[in-house]
């Protein structure tokens, strides 16, 4: 894999992650991600919409005159949402209603618009294409990470609701860690998303930390000092 590429990858996937390092679309993040299939539903739909949009705004960028690139990014944006919007309500019509207004919100996601504006606009077709799959792959693995952690905790089940999306048979799906469990409220109310985000990014942190300690010689080495005479 090309350097350019493995730096997309590790940039969208780590480094510079939209939820965990950017901090943006914080709002659909913390409200939908009371269950799995909710994280699971606006991730994809928004990581084809970073997809696609980063592919147009490419493909265009010698055309479009700078004094008006951004209404044109935010037209193109908001055609692909509302696409992605009526396709969801034609064949995910109880998702989409459980997701809402969180659908047509892409459109005012700060991670799209400024993909665009920083990358696509400047970049080739493919290394925009994978940048736009790279960035939005890793907003939904942090939605589907927090999702799952507050629907484990918060109602002790995971998979929930997974017919909305994969169909009828998707409901054997379904995994309860007992019946007798009461469920812990806090977890899928809006206090129980900004703690879980909290703790993922306070992970990250630590890992990253970690990872930048220098490594010793003897650590390296794998040897051990001998004693002192």
């Amino acid at each position: 894999m090309p350097a350019q590429s493995i730096k997309i990858a590790k940039d969208g996937l780590w480094t510079n992650n939209v939820a965990l390092v950017q901090l943006l679309g914080l709002c659909p993040l913390l409200a939908v991600t009371g269950s799995f299939i909710n994280g699971l539903g606006l991730g994809i739909a928004t990581l084809i919409t970073l997809v696609v949009s980063n592919s147009c705004v490419s493909i265009i960028r010698h055309w479009v005159r700078p004094e008006v690139r951004i209404p044109i990014f935010v037209l193109i944006i908001a055609s692909i949402v509302t696409t992605i919007e009526l396709a969801m309500n034609a064949w995910f019509h109880e998702l989409f209603l459980t997701l809402g207004i969180f659908i047509p919100l892409i459109v005012t996601n700060c991670s799209i618009i400024a993909r665009a504006e920083s990358f696509a606009s400047k970049n080739s077709l493919v290394d925009s294409t994978f940048d736009g799959f790279m960035m939005g792959l890793g907003f939904l693995i942090v939605l589907v990470i927090l999702g799952s952690i507050r629907e484990i905790i918060g109602a002790g089940t995971l998979f929930a609701n997974a017919h909305l999306m994969f169909g009828e048979q998707a409901k054997t799906m379904l995994l309860s860690f007992g019946d007798n469990y009461p469920g812990f409220l806090l977890a899928i109310l809006p206090p129980g998303a900004f703690i879980g985000l909290g703790l993922l990014i306070a992970l990250k942190n630590h890992i990253d930390k970690k990872l930048k300690q220098p490594v010793t010689s003897t650590e390296a080495t794998g040897d051990t000092p001998s004693p002192a005479v």
